[in-house]
């Protein structure tokens, strides 16, 4: 059972993003002309087929995904928030593996098939092991998480995830002396993943997706692993069947779909800071006093149940508001030069 006393970062129930909105952010970035990760991307996305000829952009493409409720302790620090419609939470998102349009993910993953399912952890630990589909939900008590989400484009929503924190899983590897990070790995699935069959459908990006923490950071009790949102199982689109968030760092970080976890004595690689290091840092903590090349991050406009264009806007706090849990982390670390 999570037991948390109340903190500055609590989130209360009329701090919760309407779902009706929380997929419809890239449609807000773009008619506020903010410009961040997507820069990268191709505009051009053309509908064409894979090399074994599989139409990912069939709107007859097999409905095969299935979500399901979860059982798990409810966050202690919403008291008697209502959630708004699950529909609208599942009708936008981004995960360019499916492509970079806002409306391909949904439309382009419905067909994702996990079954079977692997997650490896391994590397630098004493007892590597791995867990299949059914470990995902069933080896830890699940909890629900509601926390801020800061985009590095200056957006932010509050989302409740599911899922259980990412120490208990690494703990089980017993990670030995020469562990200093954790590296993350998405699955590689061309098959399944348009974005990965074509440099042009994915955003140039080489797949696959790779993130990376400091063991001290993947150990903190904020790191979570998500399994599902609004009490159900990640929708494919969201990173089925298992992701990443820290909530203290900026979005890019909370890679999707996971498959591997490697314990590694040097710093591993981040998908986003190797395409474009000056934008995009390894540490990627919210911070209101680092600017992004392009923008100021001194603020944020928040999506709330208000619409997409209400004027949300508010002070960005120094690591999303988790300081009290997280900054000692970092009280040795330039945060200028290690944005």
């Amino acid at each position: 059972m999570l037991i948390k006393s109340s903190k500055q970062s609590d989130l209360k129930e009329h701090q919760v993003t309407d779902e009706s909105v929380y997929l419809q952010r890239r449609e807000l970035i773009k008619k506020m002309g903010f410009v961040g990760a997507g820069t990268l991307l191709s505009s051009a996305i053309p509908s064409v087929a894979n090399a074994k000829g599989i139409d990912f952009f069939s709107s007859k493409a097999e409905k095969t995904f299935q979500r399901y409720a979860l059982n798990f302790t409810a966050d202690s620090s919403k008291n008697s928030e209502i959630l708004t419609p699950e529909a609208k939470v599942t009708s936008h998102n981004n995960f360019y593996e499916f492509g970079t349009s806002k409306s391909d993910p949904v439309k382009n993953s419905q067909g994702f098939n996990v079954k079977p399912w692997q997650l490896k952890i391994s590397g630098e630990c004493d007892n590597p092991y791995t867990l299949d589909l059914d470990d995902l939900t069933k080896s830890f008590a699940l909890e629900e998480r509601i926390y801020r989400l800061r985009c590095v484009e200056a957006w932010s929503m509050v989302i409740p995830w599911v899922g259980f924190e990412l120490a208990k899983l690494l703990q089980k590897a017993q990670p030995n002396s020469r562990a200093k990070y954790v590296a993350f790995e998405t699955l590689h699935d061309p098959e399944q993943m348009p974005g990965q069959a074509s440099r042009r459908i994915g955003g140039g990006i080489d797949y696959p997706y790779v993130e990376g923490l400091r063991i001290d950071e993947a150990m903190n009790p904020l790191a979570l692993m998500s399994v599902g949102l609004y009490g159900k199982t990640l929708p494919a689109q969201n990173g089925a069947p298992i992701r990443l968030v820290v909530p203290w760092k900026y979005g890019f970080k909370s890679i999707k779909s996971i498959v591997a976890i490697k314990f590694t004595q040097s710093r591993p690689t981040s998908t986003w800071n190797v395409l474009a290091p000056s934008e995009y840092g390894f540490y990627a903590n919210v911070n209101p006093e680092v600017d992004h090349p392009r923008w100021s991050q001194a603020s944020e406009r928040r999506i709330t149940s208000g619409g997409l264009f209400a004027r949300n806007r508010i002070d960005t706090l120094p690591f999303n508001g988790y300081g009290e849990e997280v900054a000692d982390m970092y009280r040795n670390l330039d945060l200028r030069k290690n944005f």
